[in-house]
C-alpha cells in the first residue's frame, strides 16, 4: 500500500483556510466594517440612533471604498459624519499589518472569537484603543460571521476526505491546556484540497470524532469514496459509523 504523508502543519492549515477566498473574504470584510463602525462610534460618542449627552456629532451615511487584500478585493462602506471631520488610518495601517491580522483571524477560526483578540485586531488597525463596550459589540458580530463561515453548506462532492488532529494550547475558564483541533480536508475530482471543518475538542475520542464527522454530513458532505486518517481507534469507529460507504486507508508519516 502506498504511504502518504497527510499530516497538516500550522502553515499548511493556514494556507488551506485562506484558499477558500470567498468565505474568508466575507469574514475579513466583517472585521474591517466593524472596526470602521467602532471608530465612528468612538468619534461621535454614540451608537447609531443612541440618545446620550455624550454625543458630539451625527452620522451622515457612507461612501464606498475598495481595499485590496490577499483574499481579494473588499467592497467597503465607510461611515461619514455630518461635519466631515471623521477620518481613519485603517486602510494604510491594514496594508502594513495584513499578514499579522490575517494570522489572527485564522487563529480565531480555529480557537474561537475572544474579546482579547478582537481588541488586539481593532487596535492594530486603528492605532488606538476602543471602549470595552464597543469591543464587546464588535466581538459578538464577528462571532456571528465566523459561525456562518464554518457552518456553510458543502455543495460540491468530495470523493476524498482526510481527517486529522493536532494539539494546540488554548485558554478555557482561565486555564491554559492542550486541546485537540479536529480537521477535515476534502479533495475534489480535480485534486484541489479544501478545509471543510475545524473544531476544538478536549481530546480525540470516538464521541468527538463522531459528532465532528456527523456535522459535516449535516452540512451536505456527500460523494465520499475514500477516507484517509491515522489509526486512532475512536476515529476509525466514527468513520465506520458515519461514513460506512467509504473505503478507509491509514496514513503514514514519512
Amino acid at each position: 500500500m502506498t504511504k502518504r504523508d497527510v499530516r497538516l502543519s500550522r502553515g499548511e492549515l493556514k494556507a488551506l483556510l485562506l484558499s477558500d477566498e470567498d468565505s474568508f473574504r466575507s469574514v475579513l470584510q466583517t472585521v474591517v466594517h466593524e472596526t470602521l463602525e467602532a471608530e465612528m462610534t468612538e468619534a461621535i460618542g454614540a451608537e447609531k440612533g443612541e440618545r446620550t449627552t455624550e454625543r458630539v456629532g451625527y452620522r451622515s451615511g457612507y461612501y464606498e471604498r475598495k481595499l485590496v487584500t490577499r483574499v481579494g478585493v473588499l467592497e467597503l462602506r465607510v461611515p461619514q459624519d455630518r461635519a466631515g471631520r471623521f477620518s481613519t488610518e485603517l486602510f494604510e495601517r491594514y496594508q502594513r499589518s495584513e499578514k499579522a491580522l490575517v494570522s489572527a483571524l485564522v487563529e480565531m477560526y480555529v480557537q474561537g472569537v475572544s474579546t482579547r483578540k478582537v481588541k488586539a485586531i481593532t487596535e492594530e488597525l486603528c492605532g488606538h484603543a476602543f471602549s470595552a463596550s464597543t469591543v464587546s459589540e464588535a466581538t459578538a458580530r464577528l462571532d456571528e460571521a465566523l459561525k456562518a463561515f464554518f457552518e456553510q453548506r458543502l455543495a460540491e462532492p468530495y470523493p476524498y476526505l482526510i481527517l486529522d488532529a493536532r494539539y494546540e494550547r488554548a485558554r478555557e475558564a482561565d486555564v491554559i491546556a492542550s486541546q485537540a483541533v479536529l480537521v477535515a480536508i476534502g479533495v475534489d475530482w480535480e485534486g484541489r484540497r479544501q478545509v471543510l471543518g475545524v473544531e476544538l475538542a478536549n481530546r480525540e475520542s470516538h464521541s468527538s470524532w463522531r459528532e465532528f464527522v456527523a456535522g459535516l454530513k449535516q452540512r451536505g458532505l456527500a460523494g465520499m469514496e475514500f477516507v484517509v486518517s491515522d489509526d486512532h481507534p475512536g476515529l476509525r469507529a466514527a468513520i465506520r459509523e458515519v461514513l460506512p460507504e467509504a473505503v478507509w486507508q491509514r496514513c503514514y508519516v514519512q
